[in-house]
């Protein structure tokens, strides 16, 4: 497990490497909401969203051997990891299935690492980069069921309950494999609700919290080259099972919906992942009490702008 100590040391690491994004307050009205809301506008983070700070926390904690570093991702994790090996001068090699989006698979190149496109789903290129590391002995680099991830992703919420200074009962966060909802959920410690959204097609967190245990489930969704992870693995469930406040699922069709409102609204572009957490209040899925303070996460921006602008 983790604490609020690891994610403080972890935010020593990586403050210098990351950007401390802002935070919007919305009035009633804005997404078609009665209610107004605070947004974490985390998608301006490097590389387009979170991803970096466990990217970061991640090489600046562990030896980086000779070979670099190799990781698994359906798109974000590897533009982060490419973004922090170029930074700190590391080799880095990254495995993305057929299913990433253009736009994140230019975004990976852009930054100067080795690529590799392959398999239907993230648990495919899993595979293939865990060949390539036994082969080579590069760091492996896991998109969220690792402490060194979840403890990175932690300093998000670190970072949010500062700037919001007390004014949150509620945090709406989409989750994938789990390692940001693990992070931020082990910040706040049940001192604010954390709620999981996922999509319907895609629910490895709210499965493994039904069954007691991480579980394999199937993936298909809008979002799924970012929230597409078969299996959250123990260490996220470790987490989430002890701090998540509750966990729910949208269908892709609010996803939708919350990408066109955040852009016609807020001009906020966001992909399908980093509009998850917004669709849960959008679809009607997560309904605020009387009074409740909600904050959501915009977590990611790496998306083709034509699709959203309609």
């Amino acid at each position: 497990m983790i604490d609020q100590n690891d994610i403080r040391a972890a935010y020593q690491r990586v403050a210098s490497h990351i950007r401390r994004t802002p935070l919007l307050d919305t009035q009633a009205g804005t997404f078609g909401l009665d209610h107004g809301v605070q947004l974490k506008l985390e998608f301006l983070q490097h590389a387009g969203s979170f991803k970096p700070r466990g990217a970061f926390n991640n090489l600046l904690s562990r030896d980086v051997p000779a070979a670099g570093v190799a990781a698994a991702s359906g798109g974000n994790h590897g533009i982060a990891v490419a973004h922090a090996a170029r930074a700190l001068g590391h080799k880095a090699r990254i495995f993305v299935p057929v299913i990433s989006s253009p736009a994140k698979i230019a975004a990976i190149r852009a930054r100067g690492a080795d690529l590799d496109i392959g398999g239907e789903r993230y648990a495919d290129a899993l595979a293939a980069c865990e060949r390539y590391i036994a082969q080579t002995g590069a760091l492996s680099v896991h998109a969220f069921d690792a402490w060194e991830t979840i403890a990175g992703q932690g300093t998000l919420g670190l970072e949010w309950e500062e700037q919001a200074g007390g004014a949150l009962d509620t945090v709406l966060v989409a989750t994938g494999g789990g390692g940001l909802i693990a992070g931020i959920a082990a910040w706040f410690a049940g001192r604010v609700k954390v709620v999981s959204v996922e999509p319907e097609g895609s629910q490895c967190l709210k499965a493994a919290l039904d069954a007691g245990g991480p579980v394999d489930v199937g993936v298909e969704s809008v979002a799924a080259d970012s929230l597409g992870a078969r299996n959250c693995g123990a260490k996220v469930y470790a987490v989430a099972s002890r701090h998540v406040g509750e966990a729910v699922t949208v269908p892709d069709s609010a996803i939708v919906e919350a990408q066109k409102r955040a852009w016609a609204d807020a001009r906020l572009a966001l992909e399908p992942g980093g509009a998850t957490a917004l669709a849960a209040l959008v679809g009607g899925v997560y309904r605020p009490k009387p009074g409740e303070r909600v904050g959501v996460l915009a977590c990611g921006a790496n998306v083709d702008l034509t699709t959203i602008a309609g």
